[in-house]
């Protein structure tokens, strides 16, 4: 059996959208009332993607980190998960910027990144609506999920699943012009060798 892709994720968010609920539904299928909202925990996972296993590491950042373990764990992710509570606007805001540092501490490379508005069984309680949130999304380049993670409605594993595939993409893209760069440069040192050898 071939030996599975390793993918780690990062999931981000202001404290209290429910990103270790979102992360605890998707890999329990459970909702949990109670946690410490200061605790950072990583959990790790094996999924069957499009007939591939996947081995998942899932950080589940506190929310409240300072901005040098922000650093960290953006430096560490392949692939993150931006959580919002569509209850609570602020944590729609935080977004953007957050979108920014990952940029500047990732850079050159690009972000490969899904959104997530949680909490969409509170609908009475809204504050950001779902066409806000694509559009968001479509200025970010990257898929939109609404979901609950504590009813589970709205397709809790899909965003994690999609960012493992995007991430997957990504490295098949990268290692095809990997090498096609050094197939370049054998040719390259090739036809030196030859130019000496001959002239």
């Amino acid at each position: 059996m071939a030996k599975s892709a390793e993918v780690k994720l990062a999931v981000f968010g202001r404290a209290g959208v429910g990103k270790s609920a979102l992360v605890v539904r998707f890999l329990t299928k459970r909702f949990i009332w109670e946690y410490d909202p200061t605790l950072e925990s990583t959990y790790r996972h094996q999924a069957n993607i499009d007939d591939e296993v996947v081995s998942m590491e899932i950080l589940d950042t506190a929310g409240q980190e300072d901005m040098l373990q922000r650093e960290g764990h953006m430096r560490w992710g392949d692939g993150f998960v931006i959580v919002y509570d569509i209850t609570d606007r602020g944590s729609f805001e935080d977004v953007a910027p957050l979108k920014s540092l990952l940029e500047e501490v990732k850079k050159p490379k690009n972000v490969t990144l899904v959104l997530v508005g949680n909490k969409a069984d509170l609908e009475h309680a809204r504050q950001v609506s779902t066409e806000e949130g694509e559009r968001l999304a479509a200025e970010l380049s990257c898929a939109f999920y609404e979901c609950s993670a504590c009813t589970g409605e709205g397709c809790v594993s899909e965003p994690f699943h999609e960012l493992c595939r995007e991430v997957r993409r990504r490295r098949a893209v990268q290692g095809k012009a990997r090498r096609r760069s050094s197939t370049t440069h054998v040719k390259q040192a090739i036809n030196k060798m030859l130019t000496k050898i001959s002239s």
